[in-house]
């Protein structure tokens, strides 16, 4: 691979992407779609753009594989709409313009427990994001759907932490579906998935990335 776009650079899973990509020797260049500017990196091209209004035409689509951990939460989107408007809309757009400009194959940071009939919003949302991403005409699709994922976050999520510390208490006695995943690890996998580029749709479950 010579090209790999990023979305979500900025995030706890992206922010470990990034760093893995550009160390990686395979990749000539990251590109990556960000609202703020990241550090300067020899092999970074950095847009940064407004998800609501992306540049149709702009020459760095043209990339080989796409990784997405774009994702917020409601509380700081501040309704289900706007929630939606990130893991969907932002991600299936970002998607769309890629594969039109050529990109083969797409790694996205799912969820687990996504289901596009889910009663769960949460759920129901990162369903519909992989059932969209299916009618694209990707030859090689890679959903990972960890659990709670484990690192340092700058923004605080208390609900999320609550459910990181009672998972590792209760380590033992829970299966692995429902451990802690380290950021690094699915890091790790969407990359492999990218570089990968294996035809068809591949679904890594949160147990397998532990």
């Amino acid at each position: 691979m010579s090209r790999l776009l990023l979305v979500g650079a900025t995030g706890l899973v992206g922010q470990s992407v990034l760093q893995q990509a550009l160390a990686n020797s395979a990749i000539r260049l990251v590109v990556a779609l960000t609202r703020r500017p990241l550090p300067s990196h020899p092999r970074l091209l950095n847009p940064v753009v407004d998800f609501d209004a992306l540049p149709e035409a702009a020459p760095w689509w043209a990339v080989d594989a796409v990784i997405c951990t774009l994702g917020t939460t409601i509380k700081k989107a501040g309704s289900q709409a706007a929630f939606y408007r990130v893991d969907h809309d932002h991600a299936l757009s970002v998607a769309e313009l890629a594969r039109r400009h050529g990109a083969q194959a797409f790694a996205l940071n799912s969820a687990l427990g996504a289901d596009a009939k889910s009663r769960v919003f949460y759920s129901r949302t990162k369903g519909e994001l992989e059932r969209d991403l299916q009618t694209l005409g990707y030859p090689s699709l890679a959903f990972v759907r960890p659990g709670l994922i484990g690192g340092h976050r700058v923004e605080s999520r208390p609900a999320e932490q609550l459910g990181i510390q009672l998972s590792k208490w209760l380590k033992p006695l829970l299966p692995r579906r429902y451990r802690v995943v380290p950021a690094e690890r699915i890091a790790f996998h969407l990359l492999g998935a990218a570089l990968a580029g294996r035809p068809g749709v591949q679904v890594l479950m949160s147990e397998d990335i532990v």
